[in-house]
């Protein structure tokens, strides 16, 4: 399975990244693909990805972002982009889900390195560690 580059989340336990906030992960040498969920409640404090590139799409409810000194309130069909670096934070309410895809790979958001890995000749040297 590990060298397989087709893999499923269904009936794997989401990783537990902050409280009230889970993710199944997939990713390979440069990228690295998100289901997240926050449950009602969530926040995830101001922050920032030194090296990481990320992109979102909300999938279902409604989040409370800020990039930088912007706020909005993104729901199913928003997207996002967030530039390394740049500083953000997230909360919802009530709970919402969204696909993230992030470049190069954050190793902090992969909750099991030989199942939601793929790796190809590079062996994963451009992921990054928090």
């Amino acid at each position: 399975m590990a060298r397989s580059p087709f893999r499923s989340w269904e009936g794997r336990e989401p990783f537990s990244m902050f409280e009230r906030v889970s993710l199944h992960a997939i990713g390979g040498e440069q990228l690295l693909l998100c289901r997240v969920r926050y449950e009602p409640g969530a926040t995830v404090p101001r922050h920032s990805h030194a090296d990481t590139e990320q992109v979102m799409l909300m999938l279902e409810g409604e989040l409370e972002m800020t990039v930088g000194d912007e706020t909005r309130t993104l729901h199913a069909g928003d997207t996002v982009v967030v530039n390394r670096g740049v500083e953000h934070e997230l909360h919802s309410e009530d709970g919402c889900a969204f696909i993230e895809a992030l470049s190069p790979v954050p190793l902090d958001h992969v909750g099991d390195r030989d199942a939601d890995l793929v790796l190809g000749p590079d062996g994963g040297r451009l992921h990054v560690e928090r």
